[in-house]
């Protein structure tokens, strides 16, 4: 069977990623074969549809030659008649990742600019089996073993959301671009980094793959295959998932201001194991948090299940801290802790709000019929500070003076919350502690307006 030619599986590919006629696209170009081949698929491309089309080129400078490729790159875009952008960026390291990061970011930048809607990569189908094999390598489960799709939104990678990444050779072999870059007499560069085989990537390509190809003709095509059926089993995963994470957020849709960042344990411990760690894995992606690794997941899960009713859970993660409070567990952002002995001084000269960044947040004085005299107020040196041992405070006349401590255990504050709320106080005496309200021994009702604190977290 005649296999479809490079052109042909790029213009199919192209034709099933929707898109309005005036939209522009661009193309990652770094100079090299593959990316050279695309070039000039994209070029006649263009010509033919009317859509304008850019070449972006992402200047590293990790090797000597940086320079000349990118001198390259423009002048066969110029030959071409085809827009050119160029972008250098400072990599944190010499590592690939890192430069993979900044190389995305990089390309979704220039694309907003020039206003692409869609970025295409010339990634195929050999690229493909080896972030497979990659993924095999780490042990990864099916959202790995997935690969790459045809076209996704990765704003993670861009930047952006409003950009489609786009790869419309990934059916296409590197034998094939090799043909097409031969047979249009295509000129490249070669980057010399990629023969060095102490990158993962290079050592499948140059040691790995040409075994699998000499003993498995083809394989290339099966892994697309079994990638193909890892998205459909990951696409159920993910659904299985999107109604497990509704059933078990706390409170629900329209619930209490923190529903939808807890979840309720009761209903998590009634599913299975399999099915706890697919939603985790879920609620993690749904708060654009990293997914950890399985083993740091195993031991969240396995805390999150069985640690007491009492314990203070906390297991901290890079990008937050997973708590479990009254049967619910929350993800948190990671922040210093609270300094206990941080305090400050401030007089109220008529301001609607003051804020307080060291404290994390902004005081706001409100209009209430019982409140505070504003010319008393105006008197006062009040002081801010976290909580300290044995603060107490009187909500209403009614009510039973109590400890800070109690009030936030009958309120239901989980601890973390408490250690970020601030009290305001005169000699002697709290007016007012954030989360629970205004002390009432100073309140008073007059002719005029009075006053109440209410503290925002930023």
């Amino acid at each position: 069977m005649r296999h479809p030619s490079a052109s042909q599986i790029f213009e199919q590919a192209l034709s099933q990623v929707p898109h309005a006629a005036e939209q522009s696209l661009a193309i990652a170009y770094s100079g090299g074969l593959d990316s050279s081949a695309l070039l000039h698929l994209a070029a006649a491309y263009a010509a033919a549809s009317g859509r304008r089309v850019f070449a972006f080129h992402i200047h590293h400078g990790l090797s000597p030659n940086a320079d000349a490729w990118e001198a390259h790159c423009r002048a066969e875009c110029a030959r071409l008649g085809v827009d050119f952008a160029v972008r250098r960026v400072t990599l944190d390291d010499r590592s690939e990742n890192s430069a993979r990061k900044a190389r995305y970011a990089a390309l979704g930048a220039l694309c907003v600019e020039h206003g692409a809607a869609q970025l295409l990569t010339a990634h195929h189908l050999d690229d493909q089996a080896e972030t497979i094999l990659l993924q095999l390598l780490r042990g990864s489960g099916p959202a790995g073993l997935s690969g790459m799709d045809t076209s996704n939104r990765a704003a993670g990678l861009l930047g952006t959301e409003d950009v489609l990444l786009v790869r419309p050779l990934l059916s296409a072999s590197r034998a094939q671009l090799e043909d097409y870059v031969r047979e249009h007499g295509i000129a490249h560069i070669e980057d010399e980094s990629n023969a060095d085989t102490r990158y993962a990537r290079n050592a499948l390509r140059h040691e790995v793959m040409p075994r699998l190809a000499a003993a498995f003709p083809g394989f290339q095509e099966r892994f697309a295959r079994s990638a193909r059926h890892a998205q459909s089993a990951q696409r159920l995963l993910t659904e299985q998932a999107a109604e497990d994470l509704h059933a078990c957020l706390a409170g629900g849709e329209g619930g209490p201001r923190d529903a939808r960042a807890s979840l309720d344990m009761v209903r998590v411990r009634a599913l299975s194991a399999d099915r706890v760690s697919n939603l985790l894995r879920h609620w993690f992606t749904e708060r654009g948090i990293r997914l950890p690794s399985s083993n740091w997941l195993a031991e969240m899960q396995e805390q999150a299940l069985t640690a007491r009713d009492d314990a203070n859970l906390k297991v901290v993660h890079p990008d937050c801290e997973v708590r479990r409070h009254r049967e619910r567990l929350y993800l948190v952002p990671r922040r210093a802790e609270a300094d206990a002995e941080l305090q400050e001084s401030f007089r109220w000269n008529g301001e609607t709000h003051i804020d307080f960044p060291q404290f994390g947040g902004t005081l706001h004085f409100e209009l209430a019929p019982l409140g505070l005299d504003p010319d008393w107020l105006r008197q006062q040196m009040l002081t801010i500070a976290f909580r300290t041992g044995g603060a107490k405070l009187k909500p209403a006349r009614n009510r039973p003076t109590r400890t800070l401590k109690q009030h936030y255990q009958t309120l239901g504050i989980p601890a973390w919350e408490r250690e970020r709320m601030p009290m305001i106080s005169i000699p002697g005496h709290t007016l007012y502690a954030g989360g629970i309200g205004m002390d009432c021994h100073k309140l008073t009702q007059g002719p005029d307006h009075r006053l109440v604190f209410r503290w925002e977290t930023k």
